[in-house]
């Protein structure tokens, strides 16, 4: 579990909390609760993402929001560790060889790159078809993000939708003074509301699943150019330096056993 997620996002409640104790004290929090700005700020913000997209990809970006507490199983160095292990394989005992090292992997994306090299697939058309398959992906993880992306920007639009719904009542009662100002405060609310709706959850969930992407991206690069490189006949060692460029530098420090292989 990714313990940054849920921690964000307790901690903005936290602070709001404590910022509505300091100014107004807990016993007035009543004052920020109002059903009806709710169900206009809410209500319209998720109806207009669902006239936005289809029913299957609202649904999905819906169920998207619990991706971001998993820690998504991504370790692009020990895949370069496994890359540079093939690497070895395939300049001891052949391309051929590598049919049985993939029985054994759990990566399907890796896999499927290790099975058309083994059958002897063009190496352009190997690198074609890896790569469709990524972008398909990304394209899949975008639709997540930009369902967040949308519901962001309908939040604070409704909000002020709601807050000119109110302005409009609080107009019709100009007369009655002495409540000119809790009517004021009641049509900003859908305003709090959808800033709320916007920077509390839809934009930190986006970036999220963007980060968590742009990672799944990278390694899928690096097995596509490693793969790519076995298939050439590349010395190991020469693999391993092409795959660290992918690296921050403070990670490059890759294991040394079965890297190399024979010279």
């Amino acid at each position: 579990m990714d313990i940054a997620s849920l921690a964000g996002i307790v901690i903005c409640l936290v602070m709001l909390v404590l910022g509505i104790h300091f100014n107004a004290g807990l016993q007035n929090i009543g004052r920020y609760i109002d059903p009806p700005s709710a169900l206009i700020t809410f209500g319209g913000a998720f109806s207009a993402t669902l006239a936005s997209v289809s029913m299957p990809d609202f649904v999905a970006g819906l169920k998207s929001f619990t991706l971001i507490f998993k820690s998504p199983a991504l370790d692009t160095a020990e895949m370069i560790r496994k890359i540079i292990e093939l690497s070895n394989v395939a300049r001891k005992d052949g391309l051929l060889s590598l049919e049985e090292a993939a029985a054994d992997m759990d990566e399907p994306f890796l896999k499927k790159g290790i099975l058309l090299i083994v059958d002897g697939t063009d190496p352009d058309l190997v690198r074609a078809i890896m790569e469709t398959e990524m972008n398909s992906l990304e394209e899949r993880h975008k639709k997540c993000s930009g369902f967040w992306d949308t519901l962001g920007a309908m939040g604070p639009a409704w909000g002020m939708i709601g807050t000119l719904v109110g302005l409009v009542n609080m107009l019709y009662n100009m007369d009655d003074v002495a409540n000119l100002g809790p009517a004021m405060a009641v049509a900003l609310i859908t305003t709090l509301y959808g800033s709320l709706l916007a920077n509390w959850i839809c934009t930190p969930v986006s970036n999220k699943l963007k980060a968590d992407n742009g990672e799944e991206v990278v390694l899928k690069e690096v097995m596509i150019e490693g793969l790519l490189s076995i298939q050439a006949g590349e010395n190991p060692r020469v693999i391993e330096e092409k795959l660290k460029s992918f690296l921050a530098p403070k990670d490059r420090t890759i294991s040394e056993e079965g890297a190399g292989g024979d010279e």
